[in-house]
């Protein structure tokens, strides 16, 4: 069963809980069900379904974040997860429910976080996509920056990750390789391979997956490995390095 199919077709949730789980649930109209299922298999499918309502609801609170949604952003959001055309109206429905929801962002992203906290390169992929759908419209706006910091907070990423992951948005190719690796311009050769290798590990979309990424968010995951593999590529060639 694909990823939308767990979400909207009576399985939503996995015993999600929490306010992601009541965003799945009001909108496949079934109840949250604590499915018969062993524990490794009931996590797996849980944290699938969490990551993909969570960008859904986190970027309907980034987008009253600016004040508008723009259809770059909705084109941008579809590309992401390659919403199949069946599954747009219930996509639009989490979005919208999530958006008049009163409760703040924290909340979201708190749920997310703790499922996530031993995966923090699964973390950083879902700030990816949010940075990469603020980004849609040309650029990330002063509110949807601060927004992106917040919830970089929450999930406890670090500094070097923020950066590799809004620097990589808004300067494209033309970002500070440096930044990108998270490390300084003064490192050595063995801390530059070193990282590297490091980075490439993290962000490879198999072991992304394998912690709880959907499948359906490769294509994104793999411009972010070549990002990087760009950023280590322009520094070994400044340096002469083979």
């Amino acid at each position: 069963m694909s990823i939308w199919g767990k979400i909207f077709g009576g399985a939503a949730g996995f015993a999600l809980g929490g306010p992601l789980g009541a965003l799945a649930g009001a909108v496949s109209g079934h109840v949250i069900d604590r499915l018969r299922r062993t524990r490794a298999d009931r996590n797996d499918a849980t944290k699938s379904v969490a990551f993909m309502i969570g960008v859904i609801a986190l970027g309907a609170k980034m987008a009253k974040a600016d004040g508008q949604v723009t259809q770059d952003e909705i084109a941008a959001f579809r590309q992401v997860f390659q919403v199949p055309p069946e599954e747009e109206k219930n996509v639009t429905r989490v979005f919208d429910r999530a958006r008049k929801d009163t409760r703040g962002f924290e909340l979201y992203a708190r749920q997310i976080s703790g499922m996530f906290h031993d995966n923090p390169a699964v973390l950083e992929e879902l700030l990816w996509c949010l940075s990469y759908i603020a980004k849609a419209d040309g650029h990330i706006h002063p509110a949807e920056l601060r927004f992106l910091r917040q919830v970089s907070d929450i999930f406890g990423l670090d500094r070097a990750a923020f950066e590799r992951v809004t620097a990589l948005q808004m300067a494209g190719d033309h970002a500070d390789p440096y930044q990108v690796l998270g490390i300084s311009s003064g490192a050595d050769d063995a801390t530059l391979r070193a990282t590297h290798r490091k980075l490439v590990l993290e962000n490879h979309p198999d072991r992304l997956i394998a912690q709880g990424m959907p499948e359906e968010t490769i294509a994104v995951a793999n411009a972010k490995l070549a990002a990087i593999n760009a950023a280590y590529d322009r520094i070994r060639a400044a340096r002469g390095l083979p």
